[in-house]
């Protein structure tokens, strides 16, 4: 037969042999989330293209009488004429939409050309998808056009529910065995529940239960509702659940012996719906349960706003929350604020002292004393972070900050010993010379925290008025000394970026005091100073001169111009700055002013 079908061409399908197809005997799917069984592949799938070809050409006949139900299924006797031929391609799109694997509103394939007697080599390229048939997972990847937005909504509807179902079965089949929760045999309450956007789940409970655990079910369903009830099981909704799965896990709880062996389970989130459910009806051992496990339980930070948001909304003071929040909010004993106040002032030198304050400066103060230069490092990044997103990002929220006269305080502590060392190094003791470099660094790292708070024109006035510092910096060597130039630099940056606004007497001291050792000390900076960017500072020293009147200016940068001559690496560069100064003081002057524009007021007067 297959030898008689090459030889001789299949006949054109015409309208007339086409017959509308019955969909009412296609197969249909059951939700198979809770009970449901999808189909066999026998019913779902024709066996051969004679059968799908047969359920077209005409409409299935009835079954005879005393047939049992399943011969409905079978595949009808063909009729007695001969059924005519059509394309290989057309019975593959019937057996396909008789599948339920194609729209049944989508046109056949068109039919193949056979009239030769074997196809060329340029057929079967140009009809490959014909002679390879697509197999059921192709036929699945091929995207249908999408329907319309109001059909899209209950397919979505219809999705959630069997999501949910299938959620919900899997929760009852985590039941230790001999657990009666969902058990329709010895159940005598079949509950409802349902959610805001349609969803429902419907549960087989126990009235005993309920009411035992839930203040909320003791009340709804009491003893003269129960009489009232003349049927079994009794019939109990509860709609507009926020989350169904979540209430019916808060159910199965009271069904469960060790709750908080059960909870250890879950997470956070899920631990937080559950309690808020069991508050919502009053079920005791839950709402206990679940603060006993959020107080033990490791959070992540995200978790610290919802967790004190949701105890503060539900108020459960008395059950045990506020030992829970003591995790997310700093609450003090009053003799313990009383202490802290006292030894807040003692540091520093007065106030009122917070409690967040006192921390803070307890913080800087071990940086500042630490041993660890490695160690020094991080935890200086560590706290100055602290102190920034403190001042600017939060507020202050973690109950105070650090005032000026804290920190200022700490920096009068390191500048103090500074001195001291200069002292015994100056006079020959170097047996602790190496503290020289870690006050300096010390004061550096102060000089930033002032600087981004915009705070440290006090400390360029004190530190502009450190002579007796700056007299005793040559006699002590230089690599030791050269990290106290780096404070100097600092400031020299501050003031020619503006971040530092002090009165230009206070401008003239600070380089008139600390000039001299900060040229001596650069070529130290230069080679040892990892990081250093030269460039920085050396703008920095030549806006700093410039501020200055023109007369200060000359001096300064003629003494410069011979240093750098004589020195060379060893001495910063201010050429730029050296350049302004010269257009400023010859080069303008000289050439011809311009005549600025000169203001004409005109009065226009009214007459009456």
């Amino acid at each position: 037969m297959a030898a008689s079908s090459r030889s001789r061409p299949l006949p054109k399908l015409s309208p007339s042999h086409l017959v509308p197809l019955d969909l009412s005997t296609s197969w249909c799917c059951t939700p198979h989330g809770l009970g449901g069984h999808a189909p066999s592949a026998s019913s779902s799938h024709p066996s051969s293209p004679a059968r799908a070809t047969a359920a077209v050409a005409e409409p299935m006949d009835p079954p005879p009488a005393g047939s049992s139900s399943s011969a409905s299924y079978a595949t009808p006797p063909p009729p007695s004429y001969a059924a005519p031929s059509y394309p290989s391609s057309y019975t593959k799109f019937n057996s396909a939409l008789n599948a339920g694997l194609l729209n049944p509103m989508s046109p056949p394939p068109h039919p193949l050309d056979k009239t030769r007697s074997s196809p060329t080599l340029f057929d079967m390229m140009a009809n490959e998808q014909d002679y390879h048939p697509r197999s059921a997972a192709g036929v699945h990847s091929i995207p249908a056009p999408p329907p319309p937005h109001h059909q899209l909504q209950p397919a979505r509807s219809m999705d959630r529910q069997v999501l949910l179902q299938d959620r919900i079965a899997d929760l009852i089949g985590s039941c230790s065995p001999g657990n009666q929760f969902n058990d329709a045999d010895s159940s005598d309450v079949r509950l409802t529940l349902s959610s805001k956007d349609g969803l429902s789940v419907t549960l087989c409970v126990h009235r005993h239960i309920l009411v035992a655990h839930s203040r909320f079910f003791a009340a709804k369903l009491s003893d003269r509702w129960s009489k009232q009830q003349r049927t079994l099981p009794h019939i109990v909704e509860i709609s507009d659940c926020d989350d169904v799965e979540v209430y019916a896990e808060t159910l199965r709880l009271m069904y469960c012996k060790d709750l908080r062996r059960r909870l250890m389970r879950e997470d956070v989130n899920k631990v937080l719906g559950i309690l808020k459910v069991s508050a919502a009806i009053v079920f005791d051992a839950g709402v206990l349960s679940c603060l006993e496990y959020l107080e033990a339980a490791p959070w992540a930070e995200d978790d610290d706003e919802k967790v004190a948001a949701l105890l503060t909304q539900l108020h459960l003071e008395n059950s045990g929350a506020g030992e829970v929040l003591k995790r997310v909010s700093l609450e003090l004993a009053p003799s313990a604020v009383v202490e802290e106040a006292e030894v807040g002032g003692s540091c520093s030198g007065g106030g009122n002292a917070g409690g967040g304050e006192e921390v803070l400066l307890r913080l800087l103060q071990v940086v500042l004393e630490g041993k660890d230069e490695k160690a020094r490092r991080e935890m200086k990044g560590l706290v100055s972070k602290m102190l920034r997103e403190n001042s600017t990002s939060r507020g202050g929220a973690i109950g105070g900050d650090l005032r000026k006269e804290s920190l200022y305080s700490a920096c009068n502590g390191c500048l103090s010993l500074l001195r001291d060392q200069f002292v015994s190094a100056a006079g020959g003791d170097h047996s602790e010379v190496s503290q020289i470099a870690r006050q300096a660094d010390n004061l550096h790292w102060m000089l930033d925290i002032l600087v981004e708070r915009q705070i440290a024109e006090e400390f360029l006035r004190t530190w502009a008025t450190q002579t007796e510092l700056a007299e005793m910096h040559r006699k002590v060597p230089a690599i030791h000394r050269y990290e106290v130039s780096r404070v100097t630099a600092r400031l020299f940056v501050g003031v020619g970026k503006g971040q530092i606004l002090v009165s230009k007497e206070a401008r003239c001291q600070l380089l008139s005091t600390w000039l001299e050792p900060f040229y001596e000390d650069f070529g130290w900076m230069r080679r040892a100073c990892k990081g250093l960017d030269r460039h920085l500072i050396e703008d920095g020293l030549a806006n700093t001169i410039l501020t200055l009147p023109l007369a200060t200016q000359q001096e300064i940068l003629l003494a410069w111009f011979n240093r750098f001559l004589n020195s060379g690496e060893d001495c910063p560069n201010i050429q730029r700055g050296f350049e302004v100064w010269w257009r400023r003081a010859f080069w303008k002057r000289n050439s011809e002013p311009e005549q600025p524009p000169r203001l004409r007021i005109t009065a226009i007067c009214e007459n009456s």
